[in-house]
Order: C-alpha cells, then sequence, then structure tokens
C-alpha cells in the first residue's frame, strides 16, 4: 500500500478526534470504529494539535507560575469536530429522511465512517470518493465490517485535482440526472483559491437542480490571525498549510448556481452545549471565523 500523502494523513487526525470524541460521556456522536482508523500517525497529530489548542500562555518567570493571556486563545480543534461531525451528521440524515435523496457522495471521504454508523432511514448509495491508498487504507482496517441497513457503498479511488474523477463517478452508478446530496467536509481550506472554485464548479456541474451541497470552510481572516497561528504551524510542519479561506461563503457558492446559508459553531443551530469562544455576528470585520455551509442547486 503506498504511504499516504500529506493532506490525506489529516483523514488519521480526525479519526482520531472522533475516537476521542467517542469517549467522552457527554460525546455528541457515537463512532466505534474511529479508534480502528487511527493509527500511530493519527495519534501523534492529535497530540501536536492539542498541544497547539488552548489558552497562550507567557513565559512564567522565577516564582511565576505564568498566566494566560486575554484573546490567545486558539479555537478549540476537539470542539470544533465534535460539531462539525454531529451538524453533518444531522444534516445528511434529515436531509435523506425528509428529501428523500437517493445519493449521497462524500467528497474526500477520508475515514468516515458514515456508511457503517449512521442509521439511515432510507436506502441510499452513499459514493465514497478519494485517494485510492487512503480507501484502502480504511478498508484494511476495517475489513469485513458490514455498512449499515439501507445503504449501498460505493468506493472510488480518484484523484479530485485530476481531470477524470466525475467519469470514474458516473461510471461507479451516480446518476447526474437526478438530485443528490454532497458533503465536501475537511477540504477546502487544503486547496488553493482556484482549486477550490474547480472543485465546486464540477460538483455543481454533476449535481442536478434541487441536490444539496455542504462543506466547511474558514474565513480569510482565519489564515493570517495571530491566535490561529500556532495550530496552522502545525499543519504546515506536516506539509498541508491551509491555502484558502472566504470571508462570503453564501457568495462564493452563488457564483456556482448554489443557494446557501452559512452558520458558525457557537450559534443556535450549531452549538450542542459545546463550543467555548465568542461568537462574532457577521458584520463585524476581521475576524477568524469556520463556517458550517449547507445550499440547494438552483
Amino acid at each position: 500500500m503506498a504511504p499516504l500523502d500529506a493532506i490525506a494523513r489529516t483523514s488519521l487526525l480526525t479519526a482520531a478526534l472522533r475516537a476521542k470524541e467517542t469517549e467522552r460521556p457527554d460525546r455528541l456522536y457515537e463512532d466505534p470504529l474511529a479508534a480502528r482508523l487511527v493509527g500511530a500517525l493519527g495519534g501523534d497529530l492529535l497530540g501536536q494539535v492539542a498541544d497547539a489548542s488552548g489558552p497562550r500562555h507567557t513565559d512564567p518567570g522565577q516564582g511565576d507560575p505564568g498566566h494566560d493571556v486575554p484573546g490567545q486563545k486558539v479555537p478549540s480543534t476537539v470542539d470544533f469536530n465534535a460539531i462539525r461531525t454531529r451538524y453533518f451528521d444531522d444534516y445528511l440524515l434529515t436531509q435523506v429522511t425528509d428529501g428523500g435523496y437517493p445519493q449521497v457522495v462524500m467528497v474526500a471521504a477520508g475515514m468516515d465512517t458514515r456508511a457503517y454508523r449512521l442509521p439511515w432511514t432510507r436506502p441510499v448509495e452513499l459514493f465514497e470518493l478519494d485517494r485510492p491508498g487512503v480507501l484502502e487504507a480504511k478498508e484494511s482496517a476495517l475489513g469485513d465490517e458490514p455498512v449499515r441497513q439501507r445503504v449501498t457503498r460505493r468506493p472510488i479511488g480518484v484523484d479530485l485535482l485530476g481531470p477524470d474523477w466525475t467519469d470514474a463517478l458516473v461510471t461507479a452508478g451516480y446518476r447526474p440526472e437526478e438530485p443528490s446530496l454532497w458533503l465536501l467536509e475537511g477540504l477546502l481550506y487544503y486547496l488553493t483559491d482556484d482549486e477550490a472554485r474547480q472543485l465546486l464548479s464540477r460538483v455543481a456541474d454533476l449535481a442536478a437542480p434541487g441536490s444539496r451541497i455542504a462543506a466547511d470552510m474558514v474565513s480569510a481572516t482565519t489564515l493570517t490571525a495571530p491566535a490561529v497561528a500556532p495550530l496552522l504551524e502545525v499543519f504546515e510542519r506536516q506539509g498541508c498549510p491551509w491555502l484558502s479561506g472566504h470571508d462570503e461563503p453564501e457568495a462564493l457558492f452563488a457564483e456556482y448556481g448554489i443557494e446557501a446559508e452559512a452558520v458558525q459553531p457557537g450559534e443556535e443551530s450549531a452549538h450542542y452545549g459545546r463550543w467555548p469562544d465568542p461568537v462574532h455576528p457577521r458584520h463585524v470585520p476581521d475576524v477568524e471565523r469556520v463556517f458550517l455551509v449547507h445550499g440547494v442547486r438552483k
């Protein structure tokens, strides 16, 4: 099996975060398979992220234990991941139940286990797009683990920045003339602006009117915010820096015919009692933000 590239390795971090969440008595979701997917590398990445998160401290002098620096708290990756996972879990299940979407496409699926763990209420074909090595690593770790009832899982090994992944998706059984449900989770900020736009354009071309598309994004300010710098340095060292952000995700999606809305973790529909940081109104400029975006293809 070929070693995972830098961006693909972040899927192991996500698995580690989901395994830790599953251990919590107040967990927002349960992913019993996550621990099998972490590996030593995922645990190491989680440790680096944990070290970079939390309050910044002054250097303690003699007899001085140090103290927190106001306004220098790195946004919580642990809490964000828990909220993001639960938010998109709820979103996918609601759309399949209420909208009857028969096709679900996971873009850069990584170590995602929703085909195995979510209680799908209607039959779905779940297409998992990612590098062949990533999908092979997941299937090797999960072995013969069965998917949930009503799910037909279709893994498709592709390069999402290459020219032919759309053909591979259709060849695997995707029907572009029928409404579909797409999730781009933990991906767009690892792409340049041009790459992210190219991907959104291709998704929009493949999504029939009435299809729904969801993603998480960061604001452009996040890429240069001093409070976020320690976390960004972790990903930079790993060879997978965050490369793009957008302060108006609704406007970006609208360029591709997607009428979208964005919420921030900590707002009423994306809090779950777990977001520890202030939530600044959208009109406040120059603020680091994370967005959970979803919309409908017109």
